[in-house]
């Protein structure tokens, strides 16, 4: 994997695992994720003026993408309503490269070599390891856990349409500022018709997530979409659920979440999957 990409998609590691920190940090887990979702917004139709149109070939991928993104989101708020960020989290975000390589390999013809498959095997493995992880009171969490593999399907959906719609349109900016604009309206829509209050607790007490978050988060998965248009989606996915080892020290030191043995042995391995994949064909 070039250098540039690696360091990319590390960055939008980073972003990611703090714009979803502050959605679990709040006690108003669906106006945070409307804040984040709409503080798309700004960036997206900012970005317009500087980039060309999508290629029509990408209409139907960006339509699906639309529909996806907009299904994570909202198992996602219901992972986070029921269990820690530190098991949530690296659940949501394990699933995702594994299927996207089986998928990569299987149907769209993908060759990896025999490192890139074990570093993806390893980073997947890694993470979805912490489905052993227990809550505080020392039991398991199994509403969490099953909602929170449900998101990672959406991840995996959504990573291999959007790579392939990014390619197609011939702008991967482009791409991801419509996306993010369809995503948009369809929240605001859905607010209107479900929960209206929400507008008015996002301009009182959400505007620090639209602003941060919403940055955060576009600017995360614009870098991701981008690496999408020159490397293997398979190794990018995985690379990105590296974001495991941010979320984790999120957890831990800023919202007093339970350390345990079986976190670290997970998030060691996803370093060595992470350390294997940047070594390959380098």
């Amino acid at each position: 994997m070039p250098t540039t990409v690696f360091i990319a998609v590390i960055g939008a590691a980073i972003l990611h695992a703090g714009w979803n920190a502050l959605v679990k940090s709040g006690s108003d887990k669906l106006m945070a994720m409307a804040a984040v979702v709409l503080g798309h917004l700004p960036f997206a139709l900012g970005a317009l003026p500087f980039v060309p149109l999508p290629a029509a070939e990408a209409l139907p991928y960006l339509l699906a993408g639309i529909a996806l993104h907009v299904g994570y989101q909202f198992f996602l708020l219901g992972s986070y309503s029921s269990g820690d960020l530190t098991q949530v989290y690296p659940i949501a975000r394990g699933s995702a490269p594994l299927i996207v390589a089986a998928v990569s390999i299987a149907v769209l013809g993908v060759q990896m070599t025999s490192m890139e498959l074990s570093a993806v095997f390893l980073i997947g493995a890694g993470i979805i390891s912490l489905t052993l992880v227990r809550r505080a009171d020392g039991q398991r969490n199994g509403k969490a856990a099953a909602l929170a593999l449900a998101t990672g399907c959406f991840i995996a959906s959504y990573s291999l349409v959007d790579g392939l719609g990014a390619r197609l349109a011939g702008t991967s900016l482009g791409f991801y500022a419509w996306l993010s604009i369809g995503n948009g309206i369809i929240m605001v829509m859905f607010l209107a018709l479900r929960a209206p209050g929400t507008f008015g607790r996002l301009l009182s007490g959400g505007k620090k997530v639209f602003l941060v978050g919403g940055g955060a988060s576009f600017a995360a998965y614009a870098m991701v979409t981008w690496a999408f248009t020159q490397a293997p989606i398979a190794l990018v996915t995985a690379l990105r659920e590296t974001s495991i080892v941010f979320a984790l020290l999120i957890g831990v030191f800023f919202l007093k979440e339970r350390l345990d043995l079986m976190k670290v042995i997970s998030t060691m391995t996803t370093l060595v999957g992470a350390v294997l994949l940047r070594s390959a064909r380098h």
